[in-house]
């Protein structure tokens, strides 16, 4: 662990101190896992984001045939 210093605007510190009491935790191990949580949603996404592109595209029909039509598309009696 490693100990740092932050300076927050007043409405930010009394907000995370108050936090902090809601959660029965110190405002140090709040902000820490905060931070933790907000590291972790970032690599998730950057993790989905770069399987996502390596999938190769492939089309979603063959060339020379038409497009459904919006009839064909928004048909619902043929979902029921």
């Amino acid at each position: 662990m490693r100990n740092i210093t932050i300076t927050v605007e007043e409405q930010v510190a009394r907000w995370v101190r108050i936090e902090a009491a809601k959660r029965d935790t110190s405002i140090s191990r709040l902000v820490g896992e905060m931070l933790r949580d907000h590291m972790q949603s970032s690599e998730s996404y950057e993790t989905a984001r770069q399987q996502f592109f390596e999938i190769e595209p492939r089309p979603l029909r063959r060339s020379g045939t038409p497009l459904p039509t919006r009839e064909d598309l928004h048909d619902r009696a043929g979902l029921r």
